[in-house]
């Protein structure tokens, strides 16, 4: 097997060389720098355990968002925030939806929230009672399961299946069934995790069509959209049509794609006018703001990161097709290399680890995944012969992460 994966690796050769100057500029932080600077990611496990779970990346953050932070301090700019012209995150926002993807939000439609997990818990609260259902395809992120479950919501699980040409999500006959299950708000997680998938247009317009069919809203997690890899497209939800503007709730955040999730900044677009109405209605500072680095990184971030994000995005790319390539050499594995993130899910479950795929990983190679029962925890789909990969670090971390997944398979 090794002499196979040594051939495959030798094909991506010229393709790693290609890319070798994106390398050379997107600063891969040292495991000291990443084990002693807060981060959970690294600080959360012990060393000698290579750590390649939770979705942060090693490359540190674009100096442009670092530099605009450091003017915030150096000036002592960290009071009450005045802002006369309005949140600048809204024209930022829209600017970047007009120019990435052709979607031209409403500007007196955006709202700005701490991370997507309150806006979750913020869209079910106003858009659903107690009891309601409330789909989601399963896989998904864990703290949107704990959501929906804690809120005493019922979580409906729609399919994600491994299909012949890549992991398939659910969206064709759910009229009915989600009829009858009371499902009052549907979760669009795109580009999904943990599988990577990005919806194509005619799925995404199948779940816009049951929305419609049942005038429920839809709420659209893009987190992941800047990290689409070519050729796919991301779509936004709420640009499908009129009716789609008028029922999506479209959360997104510059945290994954510039690797700054502790300064919790969200923005959403929602064109659901019930939503509207009843935040509107609703004490001014009752979902708090933003912090002022935040609202500063984020607005550094989409205007002025791109050059940064391109060149993190072929080392993505160049590690995607690393794991790509290994994986191949285990025929026993489930794999799709994922069409965004930078999260590779691998079912486990005809391999000799399949029990605890995750803990034998950990114990035999010294690698922390993701568990890939939290994905689906509560409900009735089982996914703990999963667990998830986090390629966002150096080429010598990834093969070390490989080689101790490897260990525990032999």
């Amino acid at each position: 097997m090794n002499d196979i994966v040594r051939v495959q690796h030798d094909q991506i050769r010229v393709q790693h060389d290609q890319i070798r100057v994106q390398h050379d500029q997107v600063r891969v932080q040292s495991e000291h720098t990443l084990r002693s600077g807060g981060g959970v990611k690294w600080g959360a496990v012990p060393a000698g355990v290579t750590p390649s779970w939770v979705a942060d990346m090693d490359f540190g953050i674009p100096e442009v968002v670092r530099e605009a932070m450091e003017r915030v301090i150096r000036d002592g700019q960290l009071g009450y925030p005045f802002m006369p012209d309005g949140d600048p995150l809204a024209p930022a926002f829209e600017g970047r939806m007009r120019d990435r993807y052709g979607w031209a939000p409403a500007p007196d439609r955006v709202r700005v929230f701490t991370d997507l997990i309150q806006v979750l818990q913020v869209v079910i609260e106003h858009t659903t009672r107690p009891g309601d259902a409330v789909a989601i395809h399963v896989p998904t992120y864990p703290p949107f399961v704990a959501t929906i479950q804690r809120s005493g919501r019922v979580l409906v699980p729609l399919g994600v299946e491994d299909g012949p040409d890549g992991w398939e999500l659910e969206s064709d006959g759910l009229e009915e069934r989600l009829r009858a299950a009371g499902c009052r708000l549907i979760v669009v997680v795109n580009p999904h995790n943990p599988t990577g998938r990005v919806l194509r247009r005619p799925e995404l317009e199948r779940l816009a069509e049951v929305a419609r069919a049942l005038d429920i809203p839809v709420l659209s997690d893009e987190i992941h959209a800047d990290l689409t890899y070519e050729p796919h497209t991301h779509i936004p939800f709420a640009s499908l049509d009129d009716d789609a503007a008028n029922r999506t709730i479209t959360a997104t955040s510059a945290t994954k794609a510039f690797n700054i999730a502790g300064l919790r900044c969200a923005v959403t677009h929602i064109g659901y006018e019930p939503l509207r109405r009843a935040l509107t209605a609703a004490p001014l500072d009752y979902f708090g703001q933003p912090s002022t680095l935040g609202r500063v990184a984020t607005v550094a971030a989409w205007r002025d990161g791109d050059a940064w994000l391109e060149n993190v995005r072929a080392v993505l790319a160049d590690n995607r097709a690393r794991v790509a390539v290994w994986a191949s050499g285990y025929p026993e594995l489930v794999h799709h290399a994922p069409e965004a993130t930078y999260l590779s899910w691998i079912g486990f479950g005809q391999t000799a680890i399949a029990d605890r795929p995750v803990e034998a990983v950990l114990e035999r190679g010294r690698v922390l995944l993701s568990n890939g029962a939290e994905f689906a925890a509560g409900t009735s789909v089982d996914t703990g012969a999963f667990g998830r990969i986090n390629f966002a670090t150096s080429p010598a971390r990834l093969e070390r992460i490989l080689e101790g997944v490897h260990r525990a398979l032999s």
